[in-house]
């Protein structure tokens, strides 16, 4: 019986080979596994989108964790006529967009604008040389993440967040637009301006690093796959509790 079961296991695919159809199907089943693939494949892009419109690592990760709790609750609404990953940063952008509105902590571009002139336009100098001794390596790449990541921090919150979806995370200038329900011209104008105030030294020097902005991974990520299970299961032993006739 144990062998029996022993190669039953060993023949169960790995559900990392599954396909995005095949985990949407199993996810809406219930299946765990399938929740955390999820979880593990978008959050990266995820947290990086909802970071540049709340601007901290913590509510980031707040705006994570409901985005994946609310799609997976409405899972069965998910119709394809986008990629999964898409769909979910959709949901991601209306939660981050929603946190910000009630925080009412919206400024003006004409405000930022002043205030960039007032400061000398608020561009950040970066080192010309980016070739370190092999033993400092290590430190050299997060020094230039954190100075990228600042950069990226400094932008006003309209292009910070076309930045981070066209040139970070490679949506295209029409996704953009409808990520952000805004035209494909304003994108561009946006997506420009945040390129200028960034510079063209650091779009030029910088370019191979931007994979490394705003790490999501690790235990971090891990952790993420466990909180939504956790958040899942409490809601929907609730739904079960709350079918149940009083006697």
């Amino acid at each position: 019986m144990t062998a029996v079961s022993a190669a039953a296991k060993r023949q169960r695919p790995d559900p990392s080979t599954y396909s995005e159809a095949e985990l949407i199907a199993r996810a809406k089943a219930g299946d765990e596994d399938a929740i955390r693939i999820i979880v593990q494949r978008n959050n990266q892009r995820l947290f990086r989108t909802a970071r540049a419109i709340v601007g901290n690592d913590a509510e980031a990760e707040d705006v994570v964790q409901a985005t994946y709790v609310q799609a997976f609750i409405n899972l069965a609404a998910f119709r394809g006529s986008s990629s999964l990953s898409t769909w979910l940063t959709r949901i991601a952008l209306n939660e981050a967009f929603a946190r910000m509105q009630r925080r009412r902590d919206f400024t003006g571009l004409e405000e930022i604008d002043m205030q960039n002139k007032a400061s000398g336009g608020g561009l950040l100098h970066f080192p010309s040389s980016l070739a370190p001794a092999d033993p400092e390596a290590e430190l050299a790449r997060n020094q230039t993440r954190r100075l990228l990541e600042h950069a990226v921090d400094a932008l006003p919150s309209e292009f910070r967040t076309v930045f981070i979806l066209r040139d970070v995370e490679g949506f295209s200038t029409e996704e953009t637009a409808s990520l952000l329900n805004i035209k494909p011209e304003t994108t561009k104008t946006r997506l420009h301006r945040a390129r200028k105030m960034m510079r063209l030294s650091i779009e030029k020097q910088f370019s191979g690093a931007f994979s490394a902005l705003f790490p999501f991974d690790g235990a971090r990520c891990a952790n993420m796959a466990d909180r939504v299970i956790t958040a899942l299961r409490t809601i929907h032993a609730g739904k079960r509790d709350s079918s149940i006739p009083s006697q």
